[in-house]
Formats: structure tokens, sequence, C-alpha cells
């Protein structure tokens, strides 16, 4: 079922295009919302799957970005060499950084990842002389695959969403693994895990390094898309954007963190148009989801179609004898 809805979604996104040709708002903005889906997917591994706060993600989206950006324009390594090792990078200090960290627990490890996010973000804008400090790093070169230079709108939707459709069939496939059981049994009882022969350190180190080489991804991909950086692309408000994202949609669930990632894009784009009152129907909207959808919009969506097919089933006439 779940390979099904991935191929039923991959087919969507590859019709997009055709459905609506030349239609900047589908292009743009379900580039922008597939970078989120990258984003909320990796984070969903770590707080929905494994049930470990992060406060802090925007600061790997960033460190990912700051990579490209430094490496390719400061030194002029090629788009893919920098992509990589902004990746290997992020993946080491994430790794370093999980270790003593994920030893606590609760609103503990919130106000950690909270700290760390703060700390990675002050830096981006005080040291000047590499990240461009307040005002950002612009002239970032575009992508190069291989030969080919990604810089134009189309080009941009189709690899932002191939990148995305790999790192949804990855997620899918690593929840179906022994990796995703024992995180799923960390979320329930860590100490029941541990009992069980599970190495409750040594999975939620691998899902926090996975989920911080995810945002890293994102992050490399926005940079050259945008060819401008800034610190404020990642500060608190994006990292509790994401946290959103992943309640909005539904924990634990790969397709509710798409689905939650899409509807908050297309939320905020959609509110542009009544300017004062932007945050305050923003607020209402989110509200009025997890008070009548409280495990979030794709189960809340999936369980009101059943009930709806039940229905139309009992009012079915009988067959005639």
């Amino acid at each position: 079922m779940r390979l099904a809805g991935f191929y039923l979604f991959a087919l969507g996104v590859a019709l997009l295009p055709i459905l609506f040709p030349d239609n900047y708002f589908v292009i743009v903005v379900g580039a922008s919302a597939g970078l989120h889906v990258i984003l909320a997917v990796g984070l969903n591994l770590l707080m929905g799957y494994a049930g470990q706060i992060s406060l802090g993600h925007a600061a790997f989206f960033g460190m990912g970005a700051y990579a490209s950006a430094i490496l390719t324009t400061r030194f002029g390594w090629p788009s893919l060499l920098a992509l990589a090792a902004g990746l290997l990078a992020t993946g080491a200090l994430a790794w370093l950084f999980a270790r003593p960290i994920l030893r606590l627990r609760g609103h503990y490890l919130a106000m950690a990842t909270l700290g760390f996010g703060v700390i990675v973000h002050v830096i981006l804008v005080q040291a000047t002389q590499w990240t461009g400090g307040p005002d950002g790093l612009s002239g970032i070169p575009a992508l190069n695959l291989l030969g080919w230079r990604v810089d134009g709108d189309e080009q941009w939707y189709g690899v932002i969403m191939a990148a995305m459709l790999l790192v949804v069939w990855l997620t899918l496939n690593l929840v179906d693994s022994q990796v995703g059981r024992a995180l799923r049994a960390v979320h329930g009882s860590e100490f029941a895990a541990q009992m069980m022969g599970v190495d409750t350190g040594r999975a939620k180190t691998q899902v926090f390094v996975i989920s911080a080489l995810f945002a890293a991804f994102a992050g490399s991909l926005f940079a050259h898309q945008q060819a401008f950086v800034s610190p404020d692309s990642f500060n608190l408000t994006v990292s509790v954007e994401l946290v959103t994202m992943v309640v909005l949609g539904g924990l634990a669930s790969t397709f509710g963190a798409v689905c939650g990632a899409i509807a908050l894009t297309l939320l905020q784009q959609g509110l542009v148009v009544f300017e004062d009152y932007e945050m305050l129907i923003h607020g209402a909207l989110l509200m009025a989801v997890m008070i009548f959808m409280p495990q979030g919009l794709f189960v809340g969506l999936s369980q009101a179609a059943r009930r709806v097919r039940h229905r139309l089933k009992r009012r079915q006439p009988l067959p005639s004898t």
C-alpha cells in the first residue's frame, strides 16, 4: 500500500507541469513545497518515529546551504563536489552532536536542540568574512549536474521533485527495515527496547544523522536555486515551521509529513493576499486542524474517507434473489 501510494504521488508530481503548462505558481511553489517535503520527511523520522524532539533543525538546513555557497563562491568548487562536502561535514557534526545530546529527554532535549540552532545562527551572522553576515552571500553559481546547468524554473522543478521522490522512497524503505522497527520500539518505550536487545543509543544517533543529512541536502539545493543565502532563512522561525509541518500532517507517517509540508506551503502562499490578517488566519486554521484532526491531516482525511466509503456501502441495496 505504501509503494502504491508512492507511485500515485510520483505520477501526480510528474503530471502537474503537463496539466498546468507555463503556470508560474505551480512550478515555483511546487519546487518550494518539494524542499519543505524533504525537510519535513527527515524531521519526521526523528520526531515521529524515534520520538526525539528537535527545535533546531533549520541549523542543518543552513549548514548544507552555506557549505555549497561558500565552497562554490569562495573556492570555486564544482557544485556537486560542494554538495557532497556539505553532506559529509553536516553528517560528521550531527554525529558528534548526537552522542551527548540524545541522552537528554523531553523538554531538556528540546532546549538543547534549540540552543544548537541558536549557536549556528549566531555563527552565520557573525562570521562575516565567510558567510557575508546579516547581508548574506550572493552570486552562488547554478547547479551543474555532469555538464547540465540547472538554471530555469522548470528545470529546478524537475530536479527538486526528483530529489524529493528519492528522499520519500528512501524513507519508506527505511521505515520498513530493521532500523525503522528499532526506531518505533524506542519511541514506544526506550527501556523495553533495551530489554529486547535494541541498541537505543545507536538507533537514535543513526536517525539523527540521517535527518540532518536530508536537511543539508535540501539546503544545498536551496542555495543553488536561489543563488543567495542569508541567516534569516535558517533561524528559529524556520525550525518551528518544520515542526508544525510534521505535526500538522501527522507524526509517524511519511505521507503525513508530505501532506503537512505541502499544506503549510500552500497555506502560506494563499494567505499573502490577506496582508495584515495573514498570521491571524494562519493560526486559526492550524488550531482548527489540530482540534478536529488531532492525529494530523493525513490520518484525519484517511479516516474521513473510510467513513464515507462505509456509509456508501451500507446504503447499497441488497441484491435481488
